[in-house]
């Protein structure tokens, strides 16, 4: 069973991940787009575990714990004109409990204190897209199956 802090949150841990993890997460990635791919008609478990683990990056990626618990994970790139929001994958049973919150909170004060903006892209027709909206990223694009969205320190102050 999952404990809430004080304030409510889960007290997380955001702990790097190793190469002998791209497995265990690329799982983990499948059971949490699922609901959202099987949506759309785009499903393919094989598919969605091969695209994460041919470009996953130990450096970049960090596994979301609790309690010695994995959660899920982010990974978090560094570009010369932005941080890239690459993957935020949590479990589905614990989906709506404020763990993907904190990691935006936690991205968004990277990119603040860099001064840059945040970058990802959602699947279309994903719940994800109103989660990063609530959040206050900016649509900026869309493409077949995504849809681009920015987010700046600026704009939170515009809410």
């Amino acid at each position: 069973m999952i404990e809430n802090d004080r304030d409510g949150n889960i007290p997380l841990k955001f702990m790097a991940a190793r190469e002998e993890d791209g497995e265990s997460l690329a799982n983990l990635r499948v059971e949490a787009m699922r609901p959202s791919l099987e949506a759309i008609g785009r499903f393919d478990a094989e598919r969605a575990k091969a695209r994460f683990l041919d470009g996953f990056t130990p450096e970049e990626t960090l596994r979301i714990v609790t309690s010695g618990q994995l959660l899920g994970f982010f990974v978090l790139k560094s570009r010369p004109d932005h941080l890239y929001l690459d993957h935020l994958y949590v479990l589905p049973d614990i989906q709506g409990k404020g763990i993907g919150t904190q990691v935006v909170r936690y991205a968004q004060e990277k990119a603040a204190s860099a001064k840059l903006p945040l970058r990802l892209v959602a699947l279309k027709g994903s719940v994800a897209n109103d989660f990063y909206t609530r959040h206050g990223f900016k649509l900026k694009g869309s493409a077949d199956f995504d849809n681009a969205y920015e987010w700046t320190s600026e704009q939170a102050f515009e809410r």
